[in-house]
């Protein structure tokens, strides 16, 4: 890796006496995109959540732009240029969709342009039309594409993203692919885990399969298109 900015090295982890991680290791580059694929209950949302701090790490390291951040609390590693787009969204709903995005404000990094509601609803036009809509009256796609927005106001050096596309209508789909490839044209460095292949392809540059906490392998998307056996093995439902 020429310049990584997060650094995964052979983490344990799980919920109370359950192992669920097993030694995982991943390397993502600065401006690059990494998919973290695998089946439901892989360990793909296990990982993203040790590594934002939301589940204890048991053993091993998390290195992020230069620190060691295993086990740190989640607004520290936030600080200090992580992102996190959960599966479940987690918006505020009693607030509007540019009240949203200002709670999310924070300055920028690394001399980039910063992120404004108005650059975000150039990715994002669906809720420029929205700005003074309740969150809550949002459906789930639009509310995911907030939930992206809000993170991206924060002005991270990388984020991780549950599950993007899981659920979405097509056309919501394609505007995620969109926000993900703006991102990693902007410097941000992405890990996202992801079920879909043909997701996965259009976005990343890197994957990573985990089967029961486990990588099983870790290549260019490229070689993992052209692998049918890991696929069969691994994403095949």
């Amino acid at each position: 890796m020429a310049d990584p900015v997060l650094e995964v090295s052979g983490i344990t982890a799980g919920y109370g006496p359950a192992e669920v991680l097993f030694g995982v290791d991943l390397t993502l580059e600065r401006g690059a995109v990494a998919a973290l694929m695998g089946r439901n209950g892989a360990g793909k949302s296990t990982t993203l959540k040790a590594i934002m701090g939301l589940l204890p790490v048991r053993g091993g390291r998390i290195r992020f732009a230069g620190a060691e951040i295993a086990n740190w609390a989640p607004y520290r590693i936030a600080r200090a240029g992580l992102g996190y787009v959960p599966e479940d969204r987690r918006i505020f709903t009693d607030l509007t969709v540019a009240e949203n995005l200002e709670v999310g404000r924070r300055a920028a990094r690394g001399g980039r342009p910063p992120w404004t509601p108005e650059r975000l609803y150039e990715i994002f036009p669906n809720l420029a039309e929205m700005r003074g809509r309740s969150a809550a009256a949002m459906s789930g796609g639009e509310q995911q594409m907030l939930t992206i927005a809000r993170t991206l106001m924060g002005n991270p050096d990388a984020v991780l993203l549950d599950e993007p596309s899981e659920g979405l209508a097509p056309v919501i789909v394609e505007l995620m692919a969109e926000a993900v490839l703006r991102m990693k044209a902007e410097g941000i460095a992405v890990l996202l885990s992801e079920q879909s292949l043909d997701f996965a392809a259009a976005v990343a540059d890197r994957a990573y399969v985990i089967e029961r906490g486990s990588i099983r392998f870790a290549g260019s998307m490229e070689a993992l298109e052209a692998d049918e056996a890991i696929r069969t093995t691994y994403l095949t439902v």
